[in-house]
């Protein structure tokens, strides 16, 4: 495995080169890919996308389940010098069509069905769509390959799409050097080898899920991904392929402790990684006592800064809400309202510095300056930082616990769903003339998304059609659990939508 320190980043492709040729490095449905393999397909790819769209940093998006296109075309396209735009495949063709927008992707790769769900409107002029199936066949047959890329580190290298509090998802810039450190830093603390197998359950397009993939392979080791039906198939597959890590978001751990768990697959585990939503003390117990040989790795992280934090597994018994302490890579100052670095015990923004900051918002300045802004004095890295808008406090023992969050956000079974865009969805059919959605405290998701709603004049059956047109035009992950219809929504001093007020109805009548 290649040495990294911060002066000498290789291109991202060269994680390609981190593992031994007879090892084995991805497990997919068709078989299994040895080390030689990875890199003569991810050779081939390259190759391949450099003739298909030969503008060095154009836009390649990807809209698949997992297989071997969507975990080779990180590294195939930085290889090729594009930049990857994976997208997720619960989305439907309103969001994906947004995506292509934005981006200005020249090509999207994507399962047959999936691009059959695009109507002309959908896909933006200069995209041209194919199916992934015939892209993998065209890469096979093509006898030029693409050597390891001499790239600057700095160039870009993937685009992730990430719901704001407000308005569509924003793609989140990152660079060869992001990506690589993250890679590097992420495997550091987990301890991760080359005989380490991981069990990639997250889609691949959130940054903690395409690090499932990236960690694992600067450590050497093998990654086997799973588009799960339901979570008996993770016993199995722990089983099956001797899986040793697993990444989750809390909704799934829940699920997965209610499972029934042989001793000897429970002991096969040796990490489990959370993200995407603090653990709670009654789950951190459960997770302890369902897998007692596993290392427990609580973490934090945001996409535009890829991780922040991670608790050390010897703490976790002892200190099971804190955030834990700064992963490596990472400079995290908690920053008072004075605009001085807090005091311990006092509570302030989290602000990450350092060289995991990603390089801002695709073609959206105004929205990269409210979150990028020079670091402060006191940072040793300089140069601009990530101000998170999320309240910590930092205690005397280093240690670090989250406060609050100042964005309105729902964070629901991992996702991060933007309230306006539940909001569009409703208001755009016609159907209601003011939408509410709101994150409701819920045991198994977290928060489950709840849609306060009046109903345009004139139409009688607006509650049966409602959660219809919905179910077309959003993804699952984003659907109102409960719909509350309003014959008048209250207002502020300022004329505005009382939402916090509303929130409070919501959540007193739910816990009543």
């Amino acid at each position: 495995m290649p040495g990294s320190p911060e002066n000498t980043i290789p291109p991202l492709d060269h994680l390609v080169l981190c593992g031994a040729d007879g090892d084995d490095a991805l497990i997919l449905r068709e078989g299994v890919l040895n080390w030689k393999e990875l890199r003569i397909r991810v050779a081939r790819l390259a190759g391949w996308l450099a003739r298909a769209v030969p503008e060095r940093g154009a836009r390649v998006a990807t809209w698949a389940a997992k297989g071997e296109l969507t975990c080779l075309m990180p590294l195939a396209a930085a290889r090729a010098g594009l930049v990857h735009v994976p997208v997720n495949p619960l989305l439907k063709h309103a969001q994906v069509a947004h995506i292509l927008a934005d981006s200005g992707a020249a090509l999207l790769i994507g399962t047959a069905a999936r691009l059959k769900t695009l109507a002309e409107g959908d896909v933006p002029g200069g995209c041209r769509l194919l199916a992934e199936d015939e892209a993998l066949a065209q890469a096979g047959h093509l006898d030029a390959t693409l050597p390891p890329s001499t790239a600057d580190t700095n160039d870009l290298a993937a685009i992730l799409y990430t719901s704001g509090s407000t308005g569509r998802p924003k793609g989140v810039m990152l660079s060869h050097a992001n990506m690589w450190l993250g890679a590097q830093s992420v495997a550091d603390y987990l301890g991760l080898a080359a005989d380490d197998r991981t069990l990639a359950v997250l889609p691949l397009s959130f940054d903690y899920g395409q690090n499932q993939l990236l960690s694992t392979w600067y450590a050497g080791g093998c990654v086997v991904p799973l588009d799960y039906l339901v979570p008996r198939d993770l016993v199995k597959a722990v089983e099956r392929h001797a899986i040793t890590t697993l990444a989750a978001v809390p909704p799934l751990w829940v699920q997965v402790c209610e499972m029934d768990w042989p001793h000897q697959t429970a002991a096969r585990l040796r990490r489990l990684t959370n993200s995407g939503g603090a653990l709670t003390v009654d789950l951190v117990r459960r997770l302890r006592a369902t897998f007692p040989q596993a290392r427990l790795f609580p973490m934090y992280g945001l996409t535009e800064a890829f991780r922040s934090t991670y608790l050390d597994p010897a703490l976790v018994d002892t200190h099971p809400t804190s955030m834990g302490k700064t992963i490596p890579h990472a400079e995290i100052l908690v920053v008072n309202d004075a605009g001085q670095i807090a005091a311990d015990g006092e509570e302030g923004e989290l602000v990450h510095c350092g060289p995991l900051v990603a390089h801002g918002y695709w073609r959206d300045p105004q929205r990269t300056a409210e979150r990028y802004r020079p670091a402060p004095a006191a940072s040793r890295y300089g140069g601009m930082a990530v101000w998170s808008g999320d309240r910590v406090k930092r205690e005397a023992d280093g240690l670090l616990y989250f406060v609050g969050r100042r964005d309105a956000m729902i964070k629901s079974a991992g996702n991060r769903i933007s309230p306006q865009e539940v909001e569009e969805a409703a208001l755009a059919t016609g159907l209601v003339v003011e939408a509410v959605a709101l994150g409701v405290p819920d045991e198994r998701l977290g928060q489950a998304v709840h849609l306060v709603v009046r109903t345009a004049p004139g139409i009688a059956d607006a509650a049966d059609l409602l959660p219809r047109r919905l179910m077309q035009d959003l993804p699952n992950f984003m659907q109102p659990k409960v719909i509350h219809w309003r014959d008048a929504m209250p207002t502020g001093p300022n004329g505005k939508l009382d939402r916090t007020g509303l929130a409070a109805q919501i959540v007193q009548e739910f816990a009543a």
